[in-house]
């Protein structure tokens, strides 16, 4: 599987919902928690194209969005393909 990225904070409940999605895909992620680190949530901020919410996914450097862009993707069959290598 790719490499999934996911921009996160405590206690958010998208961030849960999305984890919860690409942990039932069987996608290993790394999660970057930007609560408490201005710098991390300026990368973020940049990468996503000024976006600012959390959660921010990127599936193979690819940015896809938030938590809906990930469900959506799922619902259209396509994010399996995505994670795939």
């Amino acid at each position: 599987m790719k490499t999934v990225e996911i921009y996160t904070t405590p206690y958010c409940p998208y961030c849960i919902a999305a984890k919860r999605l690409l942990t039932k895909k069987g996608a290993a992620f790394h999660e970057i928690d930007v609560s408490r680190d201005p710098a991390l949530r300026q990368a973020m901020t940049q990468r996503a194209n000024g976006l600012r919410t959390v959660p921010q996914i990127f599936i193979g450097g690819t940015h896809v969005g938030g938590c809906d862009d990930l469900h959506a993707l799922d619902y259209d069959h396509a994010l399996d393909p995505m994670l795939a290598d």
